[in-house]
């Protein structure tokens, strides 16, 4: 991984296949792009996104449960699209995207519908943890 300096920010560069994962699960993820678009300024709580809260706020597709929330947000930790908030107890059950997250959500304007073969990426990516 590099970093190039652009103006007066620093922009991360990483691998394509890198970016290729993260963008997959993203868009194969059950959240609408607006609960990414409310993470890049501010955290938000599983509970705030669980449930029916979720698709009211418009966060989500459909009601999820709390576990389902963790579990999807969890994989989208570990493929480096967000990240846990911390405050001065710990961790939090909150998160925030990654600068990795930030740049996908500025490059994905297109509607978010994964194809079969997006699915079929992430699933496998997903279940059998592929190294890249």
């Amino acid at each position: 991984m590099s970093i190039a300096e652009s103006n007066s920010s620093k922009t991360v560069l990483y691998p394509k296949k890198t970016i290729e994962r993260a963008k997959v699960a993203l868009v194969c993820s059950p959240f609408q792009r607006h609960l990414f678009e409310t993470m890049c300024y501010q955290s938000v709580s599983t509970s705030a996104i669980a449930d029916t809260g979720g698709t009211q706020k418009g966060y989500t597709k459909r009601p999820l449960s709390e576990l389902a929330v963790e579990n999807a947000l969890m994989w989208l930790i570990q493929v480096g699209v967000l990240r846990r908030e911390v405050d001065g107890q710990g961790i939090t059950d909150s998160f925030r995207l990654t600068p990795l997250g930030r740049q996908l959500i500025e490059q994905i304007q297109e509607p978010w519908n994964p194809t079969y073969r997006d699915r079929l990426f992430n699933m496998l990516n997903r279940r059998l943890r592929l190294p890249f």
